[in-house]
């Protein structure tokens, strides 16, 4: 198999998720966090309570995921899950006061990260970015769903 051109869009595309994932880990990490975990505290901080197959459907990831995934942040103490007054059936999840300063924390490193990599763009520069990046992404949901 032949390499892909190291002067390929493609391959700048490449790199920049490489790059983006090595620092998303870097910074995530000082804070004592992995990288699947601020998208669950962002929405157990706006919304606690919420049942594992919800969390499941919101971060569009199996519900065996979210068990792996919430034994890990329940020993870490991020989250806490209780069961459901109404239906014992049903474990629903609560963000801890940890997993709040946590939370904080990691807004802050996904803020920064932010501006790492769009800061020397203008403002124009970042609307034709957004556009294409969309349209990129709209370009792969599509081939997804053949």
């Amino acid at each position: 198999m032949e390499s892909i051109d190291k002067d390929s869009l493609y391959f700048a595309f490449l790199e920049v998720l490489r790059f983006h994932h090595i620092r998303t880990h870097m910074l995530l990490d000082e804070i004592g966090i992995y990288p699947g975990q601020p998208p669950m505290l962002f929405i157990l901080s706006k919304e606690g309570g919420q049942s594992q197959k919800e969390l499941a459907d919101k971060l569009k990831v199996a519900p065996a995921t979210i068990t792996v995934m919430l034994k890990r942040m329940e020993k870490a103490n991020l989250v806490e899950r209780r069961q459901d007054i109404d239906d014992q059936r049903i474990s629903r999840v609560y963000i801890t006061e940890k997993g709040k300063k946590i939370c904080k924390k990691a807004k802050d490193v996904m803020w920064n990260l932010e501006k790492e990599c769009f800061g020397s763009f203008t403002v124009e520069e970042k609307v034709i970015l957004r556009r294409l990046l969309l349209q990129v992404r709209d370009n792969l949901q599509v081939s997804s769903e053949k």
